[in-house]
């Protein structure tokens, strides 16, 4: 099935990811990651922004209220729901400068994870970390090269993860006491690189096709049902929004890109992709 989309607003971020909807936030939210600012869409279809430091990798809401951002090497944390709400860090996760945070997504116990990368993109250098009720990280996945989306099955007991540089996107089993285990190959995708991710209410996952200029909705069993295409190359993340979460959003990049040729590149799309999502999953930092 082709779906097509279009553009919610101007090209406004240098390399959107990380987008969340929460009804407390009024709803979108995402990360100009480069540039270190987050975004928030209003009802109005107005962008508002707020710079957050050296890189914003993703922003997810916590349980409590409030927001979570993932920063060049530490976690911020924000304790009001508001965009310009202070932030503190629990400090700096690695010493590192090489290496920095990339992507994440909590679990549906509200355990936040937060994947990395290495700057200059040398293969293994990244992982993917799990974080501790007092923020410090411990480490799930080694040996990753740009850890990139994870999302989990409606029922709870499998994720979806993506390194970028495998061209694969894997699947894991999840409980609370294990965690994420018995990670295998789900997809192999066919046109650029999978990047961010989402998982819908009937257990679609819809993948972000970096330098591929689309989305793939893969069925639970590895099928192909949709493609949603882009007049962009870069696609970075995808997930759900608007009231009834029947909406598809979609971040863009518009790195090492010529405008000439890609106008729209680094705006953020919304496509009608005729089945629900799902709350995102708030950590309990």
């Amino acid at each position: 099935m082709a779906i097509s989309a279009h553009p919610v607003t101007e090209p406004v971020a240098h390399h959107g990811e990380g987008p969340a909807w929460h009804p407390r936030w009024g709803g979108l939210r995402w990360v100009d990651m480069l540039a270190g600012d987050l975004l928030a869409l209003d009802a109005q279809g107005r962008v508002r922004r707020r710079h957050a430091g050296s890189l914003a990798a993703v922003i997810r809401p916590r349980a409590g209220g409030g927001f979570l951002v993932a920063a060049e090497r530490e976690l911020l944390l924000a304790d009001a729901d508001d965009l310009h709400a202070p932030l503190r860090s629990l400090g700096e996760a690695w010493q590192d400068p090489s290496v920095r945070m990339n992507e994440g997504g909590c679990d549906p116990d509200g355990r936040f994870y937060i994947g990395s990368m290495a700057w200059d993109e040398t293969p293994g250098k990244g992982s993917l970390y799990v974080a501790a009720p007092d923020g410090s990280l411990t480490v799930v996945l080694s040996g990753v090269g740009i850890s990139n989306g994870l999302d989990f099955s409606p029922s709870g007991d499998r994720a979806y993860y993506a390194d970028t540089m495998t061209g694969r996107v894997d699947v894991l089993d999840y409980d609370r006491e294990h965690g994420l285990t018995a990670r295998r190959p789900f997809v192999t995708v066919d046109r650029g690189k999978p990047d961010g991710l989402t998982v819908d209410a009937e257990g679609g996952v819809w993948v972000a096709l970096f330098d591929g200029g689309a989305v793939h909705r893969y069925a639970p069993d590895g099928t192909l049902d949709a493609v949603v295409e882009l007049p962009v190359r870069k696609v970075t993340a995808v997930t759900f929004g608007g009231d009834g979460l029947d909406r598809l959003f979609i971040t863009t990049s518009a790195v090492g890109v010529d405008r000439a040729e890609q106008p729209l590149a680094g705006a953020l799309f919304t496509a009608d992709p005729g089945v629900r999502g799902r709350p995102v999953l708030e950590t309990t930092l």
